[in-house]
């Protein structure tokens, strides 16, 4: 996801949900009834409902517009009977959507940038194709592959294709709750999957919507978002596996969440001959489940 069409950045090894922008909009609301004989009470209901849909659809220009901050992400994946558990931890750079983070999967902790639309991953003890000891992933190719341009949906800093995805009727307020020490109001959103980059595509693996939650603060920016997705393994991936069954499901739990908003991010890509491109393998896999 992207802040106001910025450069794109990945936050973890696995693919993740990260943030959507929802630009601004809204229709008024009205407390009296209108000409076509609504109550006065389902008035005020309507209009609530719509001040919550253009709070969340402006909370992410808003997050923008502090230009970084730091960030965490917790995600938990579930399939077969097994659950996987990654974390990170850094800063981000909303304008630009580069990152320095680190990420714990499976008790091993990986050094990770992104910068420039490349991520570079470094675990401390492994070396990389001819020992190097740094591996990069070309993000902008690995999205073109998918038919996404530059929006992924495993992409904490890019959101803007989100923003036509929310329905007027797609958000709800649940109530207020404290994050990291800052008071915020919760709201439950629906994103239609059609209306995103790909959606075809991505609707025959995550359904028709994608319940998403999101906590805003008093200035109207994003404080924690989260994410639960089934993703179904496309039908030829099955086939390849020689399953007989029903298609295989991937349960995928994302939590982001922002503090320190205006943090130092330098984010710098690691020195050439330290680096191996791993783009091409990541290509090939991308095809091989598809």
């Amino acid at each position: 996801m992207r802040f106001r069409g910025t450069k794109t950045g990945v936050v973890v090894v696995a693919a993740v949900t990260g943030s959507v922008v929802l630009s601004g909009c809204g229709g008024g609301s009205g407390a009296e009834a209108g000409g076509d004989g609504t109550s006065p009470s389902a008035s005020r209901s309507a209009g609530a409902q719509e001040q919550g849909t253009a709070e969340v659809r402006a909370a992410y220009d808003r997050t923008a517009e502090a230009e970084s901050a730091r960030m965490t992400i917790r995600m938990q994946l579930s399939a077969e009977g097994r659950t996987v558990t990654t974390q990170g931890k850094g800063v981000i750079s909303l304008a630009e959507g580069d990152s320095v983070m680190t990420v714990t999967a499976q008790d091993q902790r990986i050094e990770q940038r992104v910068v420039d639309q490349v991520l570079y991953q470094k675990m401390p003890g492994q070396e990389a194709p001819g020992g190097k000891p740094w591996v990069k992933i070309d993000l902008e190719k690995v999205a073109a592959q998918q038919n996404l341009g530059n929006q992924q949906i495993g992409d904490p800093a890019q959101t803007a294709a989100y923003a036509k995805a929310i329905t007027d009727k797609g958000v709800t307020e649940v109530g207020t709750e404290e994050v990291g020490g800052t008071e915020t109001t919760h709201y439950k959103v629906s994103v239609d999957v059609s209306k995103l980059p790909g959606g075809a595509q991505m609707s025959k693996q995550l359904g028709p919507t994608l319940p998403m939650h999101v906590w805003l603060d008093d200035d109207g920016r994003l404080r924690r978002q989260q994410i639960d997705m089934t993703v179904k393994a496309p039908a030829s991936a099955s086939a390849k596996a020689g399953s007989s069954t029903a298609v295989q499901q991937l349960k995928m739990k994302t939590v982001l969440e922002f503090s320190d908003f205006g943090a130092e991010v330098d984010a710098e890509a690691p020195p050439a001959g330290q680096v191996a491109d791993m783009t091409g393998e990541a290509l090939r896999g991308a095809r091989q489940q598809s």
